[in-house]
């Protein structure tokens, strides 16, 4: 049944209501106000969550100048990783396959062709053994293993637990296993670190709790042993985040006046946007200087930080995430890139990357060609998760545990 015009017609009117009760040219303003007085540095409890690397700034820059400017990197990698999304089966298994893929500009064939495929599972029979050793196959191309998920609570967290933990592993296994290869520049599809997982201390007790134990632990590591890696190599390593949802400013904004916005995404939309009395400028991308942040997830690797107790190899300052935004006005989206401090403390090595993900952004009008080539390259299709589900079931002689969402929805469901 489709919304009656008449109802279509009463939500219009609400909707007018509420436009007029929304002041939001106030708005503009308050972010003016945070940017010129809140962020050098941003504290909370006398603590400084955020600040930036040298000066604070926004600048612009014409998007046919970036997209032809001389990459500093000629040659960059990109990494991601796709899963089935979680599936619980009526004997008790619950389980997740995840697929990491590097893409590589120029292509690189071999590159393309290695992969890193991990089976999270998670049994109640706490007595049953499984081969947890990683095996090469495709000539010597691949890995696989199986995660065994035993100190993990069965609770209703589980599926989530088993998705993250899997995707997160065969994504940072798949990097450090093809590290010493790169010599110009890694770009990771998503934060630097492991955020749904670092969330989890924030998210609820029983999660937070799970943090300490060592599977988690070891994934966490992972990605501390990443940028180690790379920071000792002297090879720029960053993630692209496409959808960034950080609340730190806002957060820390809003314990003095309540702020606006949902997201700090939000806030850089309005200070970045460009306007021509009613029209948005579109031929220019606006970008901010580097920022150190040590605020949310991002207090984990702070030079303050615990680190969760994980022994590193370098200065504590070293691990910080720093990061800086970028506006694109022709879809209206928003991009963060994040570094460690370790490499962005050189200033050299931060206007290079910035000339670098800017020249991406104005060329591909999205992610790096690297990041997209890797994001192909790592989708499991609809069509392969439900094939792959079903030749599960034949493997393990079960089936699926269905519910009435599955039939509406087709059982697809937003993961950490």
């Amino acid at each position: 049944m489709t919304l009656d015009p008449v109802h279509f017609d009463g939500i219009a009117a609400l909707a007018r209501q509420v436009g007029r009760e929304v002041d939001d040219a106030s708005h503009q303003q308050f972010a003016e106000t945070v940017w010129e007085e809140f962020l050098d540095p941003l504290e909370v409890d006398g603590r400084r969550v955020l600040e930036p690397i040298d000066r604070q700034f926004r600048a612009r820059v014409a998007i046919e100048d970036a997209a032809l400017c001389d990459r500093p990197f000629p040659k960059s990698y990109g990494l991601d990783s796709g899963t089935i999304n979680p599936t619980t089966y009526k004997n008790g298994v619950v389980m997740d396959v995840a697929h990491a893929a590097m893409g590589c500009v120029p292509t690189d064939i071999e590159c393309h062709r290695s992969r890193t495929v991990v089976i999270g599972l998670h049994i109640d029979d706490d007595a049953r053994t499984l081969d947890e050793d990683w095996v090469i196959y495709d000539e010597g191309y691949s890995r696989r293993r199986i995660l065994l998920l035993r100190d993990i609570d069965r609770r209703r967290y589980t599926e989530a637990t088993v998705h993250a933990l899997s995707l997160y592993l065969a994504e940072s296994e798949h990097a450090l296993a093809n590290a010493e290869g790169i010599d110009d520049l890694l770009v990771l599809d998503g934060p630097l670190y492991p955020k749904g997982l670092l969330s989890w201390r924030d998210r609820a007790p029983e999660l937070a709790e799970q943090l300490e134990e060592e599977t988690p632990r070891q994934v966490v590591a992972s990605y501390a042993r990443l940028v180690e890696g790379f920071l000792d190599r002297g090879v720029p390593l960053v993630g692209f985040v496409k959808n960034p949802a950080a609340k730190r400013i806002t957060n820390a904004v809003s314990r003095e006046t309540p702020a606006p916005w949902t997201d700090d995404a939000a806030l850089f939309v309005r200070l970045l946007e460009q306007r021509d009395g009613d029209d948005r400028v579109r031929d220019e991308l606006t970008y901010t200087n580097w920022f150190v942040s040590r605020g949310g997830t991002d207090r984990t690797f702070a030079k303050d930080g615990d680190a969760l107790g994980l022994d590193l190899g370098r200065s504590a300052a070293d691990y910080e995430v720093t990061f800086f935004a970028i506006y694109d006005p022709r879809d209206d989206v928003l991009y963060t890139v994040e570094a460690p401090y370790g490499a962005t403390k050189d200033e050299q090595t931060r206007e290079a990357l910035r000339t670098q993900m800017l020249a991406e952004v104005a060329s591909q009008r999205g992610p790096p060609e690297a990041v997209a080539k890797a994001d192909e390259l790592a989708r499991i299709s609809a069509r392969e998760k439900e094939s792959l589900r079903r030749m599960i079931e034949g493997e393990l002689d079960t089936e699926r545990s269905r519910t009435y969402d599955d039939l509406r929805w087709g059982g697809e469901e937003a993961f950490f």
